[in-house]
Parts: C-alpha cells; sequence; structure tokens
C-alpha cells in the first residue's frame, strides 16, 4: 500500500508545472474533506469543522475565506457521507461552492482502511466589474452589474489511514469549467477552473516514552496546469494530548506559525499566522490569519469518546 501512495507522489511531482487556484489554508489538515471526499466519516463520529481565513491583511481586494464541512460515517463505518460550503472572495470576484461527498471503506489490515470517495457539487461565482477603479471609467466592459454562472462540478479521492498514519490522493474538480459575465460589449470570460491535483500525508509518533509530547508532520501537496508544484509542510508538537503548537512552509511562498488546544474531547480550536517572504506580496501586507473550530458530535462506539483522534 504505502508503494502504490509513493508511486503516486512521483508520477505528480514529474507531471508538467501547474497554477494554483483553490483556497488554500493553513490548517489543511483539518479540512481533508474539502480536498479529498474519501476523508468523509473517518472520525467515526458526526464532525463539524469551521475555518475562516484573512489573507493578506492591509492589502485592498486580498481573499477572504470561509468554510464549513460536516461529515460521519454510516451503515457500521463502512460508508461515510459529507458536505462542504466554501465561499471565497479575492477583489471583485466571490465563489461559493456546494458539495456532497460519500466514500466506502474497506478494511486493508488489522488497523489500516482503504477509502474510496466521489464528490459532487454546484460552484457559483459572480464579479462585480462595475465596482473596480479604472483609469477610463467609461470603458463598457466594466460597466455591468454583478453576474453570477452556477457550474456543475465533480471529483474524486483515494484515502488510506491508520490509528498513526494517513496518505490519499485527490482531485476534487474534474471539469475545467469557464465563468463568464455580459456587458454592453458581449460576454466576457472572466475566469476558468483548472482540475487540482492533492497529495496528503501525516503521522504521529512519540517523542518521551510516557507519549506525554509527540510530533506530529503532515504534507499537502498541490498539483495544477500552469503554475509550479506547491507543497505545504507543517510540523506539530502535541503536548498530553491537548495543547499543539508547530510551523509550517508553503515553498515560494510563505512561512508560519499555528497554535491550538482540545478544549474538551470532542471541541478543538486553533489559530494560524503566516506571512510570505516573496518581494511580489510579503511588503504589501502584514500576514495571514486564520481560526480553526471543530466538533465531534455523535459516536458510532461510545468508547471512543476518549480515544485521541489525530486525524
Amino acid at each position: 500500500m504505502k508503494k502504490i501512495f509513493i508511486l503516486a507522489i512521483v508520477i505528480c511531482s514529474v507531471s508538467k508545472t501547474f497554477a494554483q487556484q483553490e483556497a488554500m489554508f493553513t490548517h489543511y489538515m483539518f479540512n481533508t474533506l474539502a480536498v479529498n471526499p474519501a476523508y468523509a466519516g473517518s472520525r467515526d463520529a458526526l464532525t463539524f469543522t469551521g475555518l475562516h481565513r484573512s489573507q493578506w491583511v492591509g492589502f485592498e481586494g486580498a481573499p477572504i475565506t470561509q468554510t464549513i464541512t460536516l461529515h460521519s460515517p454510516i451503515l457500521n463505518n463502512k460508508i461515510g457521507l459529507g458536505l462542504s460550503v466554501l465561499n471565497d472572495k479575492i477583489g471583485p470576484v466571490q465563489s461559493t461552492t456546494v458539495n456532497a461527498d460519500f466514500a466506502y471503506k474497506i478494511q486493508v489490515g488489522k488497523k489500516a482502511n482503504l477509502a474510496f470517495g466521489i464528490k459532487g457539487g454546484l460552484n457559483m461565482r459572480s464579479a462585480g466589474l462595475s465596482s473596480l477603479k479604472l483609469d477610463n471609467q467609461l470603458d463598457d466592459s466594466f460597466t455591468n452589474n454583478v453576474q453570477k454562472d452556477l457550474l456543475p462540478n465533480f471529483g474524486f479521492g483515494m484515502y488510506y489511514s491508520r490509528e498513526r498514519f494517513y496518505a490519499g490522493i485527490s482531485t476534487p474538480s474534474m471539469l475545467e469549467s469557464n465563468f463568464t459575465t455580459k456587458s454592453v460589449a458581449g460576454s466576457i470570460a472572466f475566469a476558468s477552473e483548472a482540475r487540482h491535483y492533492f497529495v496528503i500525508l501525516g503521522t504521529v509518533f512519540n517523542l518521551t516514552n510516557n507519549g506525554s509530547i509527540k510530533l506530529k508532520p503532515t504534507t499537502l501537496i498541490k498539483v495544477t496546469n500552469g503554475a509550479p508544484i506547491e507543497g505545504d509542510v507543517t510540523t506539530v508538537f502535541l503536548f498530553n494530548d491537548k495543547f499543539w503548537l508547530g510551523a509550517m512552509y508553503r515553498t515560494g511562498d510563505a512561512a508560519g506559525l499555528l497554535m491550538g488546544y482540545n478544549i474538551t474531547d470532542q471541541f478543538s480550536v486553533g489559530y494560524s499566522f503566516d506571512w510570505s517572504f516573496t518581494n511580489s506580496t510579503g511588503k504589501y501586507n502584514s500576514g495571514s490569519h486564520e481560526i480553526m473550530l471543530r466538533y465531534d458530535f455523535i459516536y458510532t462506539d461510545q468508547s471512543k469518546i476518549r480515544s485521541p483522534r489525530y486525524f
């Protein structure tokens, strides 16, 4: 199984270079359902996760993103169902995506599972081009009101997991649709969806004999046509399965810090701050902030309430 995922990573690495278009999160390890539908139902609970990201604070028109995911296992944990909503605003363009997720899990070892997932939903994108400040305010191409397009999409993924290790590969949006807006000058294509590929990996292991301090490294590799392959690498120290503190690095873009706390066995909160180290963006903003909330509502097995769930 590990050889399969290593091969998948190699295939992605030698592919032609790729452009990032999907919303990014420093807390990507808490937002797995958004990129891989096979993750649905993997926490043995009805799990709610909310994330808010304010990117490049102080830069006019910078991205502001919110996402909510909800997923749960059913039918003796063989099936996972999920729902995700994402709202992303960049300058005059706003995107809202709603997806439903389905996963089927099979046991491939004593404590290992392999899940296959599909994702389907709708993406609504609008462009308020008339709000832009132009050198020529009489340009007919920018005199329209907000125009909305509603387009379908679907994707799939694979997710392998053990108690302290996971790996996955997915493409959440297979269709490369074009969004258009209308003005007196005619229809204008203002955005096109690009197919993205994601590889995720993570593990956790003890640094002390009694397990009071653990190390939890994770990574997310993003690939899409027209831009360099981008990877997020995060290392988190987990103290007494309660408090975590770590650092992240995003290739060619940013570095940051994140921290969080398991308030109860069911409720977790997290915060991160990252900043761009590139001259093209870093000197024009005050960094990016994220807030994460996660709550596990209903357990399929009540004995698992106090069992640590690292992913």
